[in-house]
């Protein structure tokens, strides 16, 4: 039996580097940096002084303002980047497409944590009359995805990944397979968090996973033999997955065509990856097999890239066990060196940027890196974005728990 085609048919995005896709993208070509000095945790209680923040973002532009206020900001952030993906899709759920036939699945690492500290400190100063009745919708993760249909009036299937920092990937992924099986014709899929919240810092901070660099312009650099943790991110990334003939019959614009997807568990360790990348081996090779690709079919890969000593080196030894002698002629860059880590965010707005490789040829780069590290030996594009013809790219995200999802775009060709 064929398999049903889907491709992106819209995207949208709030980022560290813009409150738009296209502004975001424009900056990541650019090598522009969303990170600087952190405003939304209390710097002088932990040892980390910077953050990768979305800056000025309103919600009211998007919602209503009094609505808005029920809503944690990662749900803030999916209802915005959600409408101006259904925007940029040019669709109108419920007078020009059946609500029926429209899912919705945005997966969130975290969900909702700086609401749940904020009024978990009103319980304990005031008593529970203080507490917000709105706390638990406002940060239980599957939210974001609750509201984001409710605003759209999309009635198909409402889900929500949580995978840590696969969540937007694999919500991406799992979206995909609904529409492959002909649950519904249409996605709004991705991932969002906000969790640059005290507790969180402190908690990553300990466990030794950020950088104690506190230069906003170096700390995150992945791939560099001086990396030393990954910077702190928030935002949320949206695609419209659509099947092909549901997208052609209504003259949709088509940026790409996703045909592969891969996930799988390490099954070794809560944070350190399996040694050399075995679980995202397999997770890329499951893609490739996916989408009828041979390896030395990829350009470019979106490199999972965080900016942490094993996380870079696992994943450089994963992608040279699949590609063997073309892991030496593809590109792999790691786009965190921009936006930050932006957890359960970050697959999908790095999906974004793979279909915006393939559709403008510029493959993004590497920022920051300065010293090559003898163990890491691959084409990292370093600082500057390369134009390059991009048929093929092999997107990784892997998470907190062993899970690693591969999600493979190709160039759409009738």
């Amino acid at each position: 039996m064929m398999k049903r085609r889907i491709v992106i048919t819209g995207i949208g995005a709030v980022s560290p580097v813009g409150n738009d896709a296209f502004t975001t993208w424009n900056n990541i070509k650019n090598g522009v940096s969303g990170i600087g000095p952190a405003t939304l945790f209390d710097v002088k209680k932990v040892d980390i002084s910077i953050a990768a923040e979305v800056k000025n973002f309103l919600p009211e532009e998007f919602m209503d303002k009094k609505e808005s206020r029920r809503m944690g900001r990662y749900s803030q952030f999916a209802v915005a980047a959600s409408k101006m993906a259904v925007e940029d899709a040019g669709i109108s759920i419920g007078a020009d497409i059946d609500p029926e036939r429209v899912g919705v699945w945005i997966g969130s690492g975290i969900g909702g944590l700086g609401e749940f500290e904020e009024q978990h400190k009103k319980f304990i100063e005031k008593g529970q009359r203080r507490v917000n009745p709105f706390t638990i919708p406002m940060f239980i993760p599957d939210m974001a995805a609750g509201r984001v249909s409710m605003e759209l009036g999309a009635k198909g299937i409402n889900n929500c990944s949580v995978t840590a920092c696969a969540s937007g990937a694999n919500s991406i992924g799992d979206a995909f397979r609904a529409i492959q099986k002909g649950d519904v014709d249409m996605v709004v899929a991705g991932g969002t968090e906000a969790t640059i919240t005290d507790m969180t810092v402190a908690g990553f901070s300990n466990m030794t996973a950020l950088s104690k660099n506190p230069d906003q312009k170096t700390a995150s650099r992945p791939f560099d033999k001086n990396r030393d943790g990954f910077v702190i991110g928030e935002g949320a990334g949206i695609v419209i997955l659509e099947e092909l003939e549901h997208a052609l019959a209504r003259g949709a614009k088509i940026y790409g065509e996703l045909v592969g997807y891969g996930a799988t568990g390490d099954a070794y360790h809560i944070t350190t990856p399996a040694p050399d990348g075995e679980g995202a081996q397999r997770a890329m090779k499951l893609a490739l097999n996916d989408a009828g690709i041979s390896p030395d079919q990829v350009d470019y890969i979106n490199a999972h890239g965080t900016s942490t000593y094993y996380n870079d080196l696992y994943e450089t030894l994963a992608i040279k066990e699949v590609f063997k002698e073309h892991a030496y002629r593809l590109s792999v860059s790691s786009t965190k060196s921009m936006t930050g880590h932006m957890l359960g965010a970050t697959g999908a707005l790095e999906a974004i940027f793979s279909v915006l490789a393939i559709q403008e040829g510029i493959i993004p780069p590497t920022i920051n890196y300065e010293t090559p590290d003898e163990q890491l030996d691959l084409d990292y594009v370093p600082n500057v974005a390369k134009n390059k013809d991009v048929q093929v790219v092999l997107s990784n995200s892997l998470g907190f728990g062993g899970h690693n999802a591969t999600l493979i775009f190709k160039k759409y060709t009738k």
